[in-house]
């Protein structure tokens, strides 16, 4: 059968991705890609040490990087990312930094971290003070709000639930609980860390519901990287990809913040299907 009139298929642009050995939200990563670009994964080596700020430092090792992104190259990606929160801010900005460098080096390529495209996406949002979720135990959640305040970035409150393995099993409604609970005085946006929490159907009801922008570990590190790339991120009224979405609360700072005491917009309602 002649199939020449199909043409194509059109050429590829790829996103190379390098994530922890026990990351298990690929279908999630795609959720974000538009159809026009391929993700490249793989995955730092098994070490027998579960979720703490020791693993955070092994997984971003950079010879563990370096090797990680020469594999990469086989597939010509356009950009590197590398798909972790707690291996890109165990170091501080200076570690972070410097792990970017470490993989630019590996691979010619522009390269970003998790916990570098937070920074930027709260910068795009013009936030400086943020409500806190993580699935992390307290020493890794205190070493986060330490990347943050180095940057600048006050937290007003936090929820973590203090789990070393399985984060990929946590259900949507513990997610929304917590966020519910960290939402404490002033925050002008909401991050949920940790690219192995599951995050895409829970934020547009999460922002509904709390009346600010949320931002999560696998959307910043997405938007990040394709941004690189000239293009857009994908995913329903999500207000880091969407600036339109971002009219229906004040800006950080305004009248009718959450959290402020002061008048704001009615509650606008759930309806999102997938929040479990």
């Amino acid at each position: 059968m002649d199939v020449s009139f199909l043409g194509g298929p059109q050429p590829q642009r790829g996103v190379g991705v390098v994530a922890p050995f026990d990351f298990a939200l690929d279908r999630e990563l795609w959720r974000w890609v538009p159809d026009e670009i391929s993700l490249h994964l793989t995955r730092t080596p098994f070490v027998p040490v579960e979720v703490s700020l020791d693993l955070a430092r092994l997984v971003s090792e950079h010879e563990t990087l370096g090797e990680a992104v020469r594999a990469l190259g086989a597939a010509e990606p356009e950009v590197l990312a590398y798909a972790c929160t707690s291996g890109s801010f165990v170091g501080g900005i200076a570690g972070e930094r410097a792990m970017c460098e470490a993989m630019r080096r590996s691979g010619e390529l522009p390269a970003l971290t998790t916990s570098g495209a937070l920074l930027d996406a709260l910068a795009e949002l013009g936030a400086r003070r943020i409500a806190l979720v993580t699935p992390y135990t307290r020493s890794v959640t205190e070493s986060l709000e330490e990347y943050l305040a180095e940057a600048g970035i006050v937290v007003t409150g936090r929820a973590y639930l203090g789990l070393t393995r399985h984060i990929w099993k946590v259900p949507y409604r513990d997610v929304a609980a917590m966020a519910r609970e960290a939402v404490r005085g002033e925050a002008d946006a909401l991050f949920i860390s940790c690219t192995n929490l599951p995050t895409y159907d829970v934020i547009p009801q999460l922002e509904a519901e709390l009346r600010m922008p949320v931002i999560s570990a696998n959307q910043v590190t997405m938007w990040a990287a394709l941004a690189r790339l000239g293009t857009r991120a994908v995913g329903p009224y999500q207000a880091l990809l969407d600036p339109a979405a971002r009219h229906q609360w004040p800006l950080p700072g305004t009248p009718g913040l959450p959290g402020t005491g002061l008048p704001g917009l009615p509650e606008l309602p759930e309806g999102q299907e997938g929040w479990a």
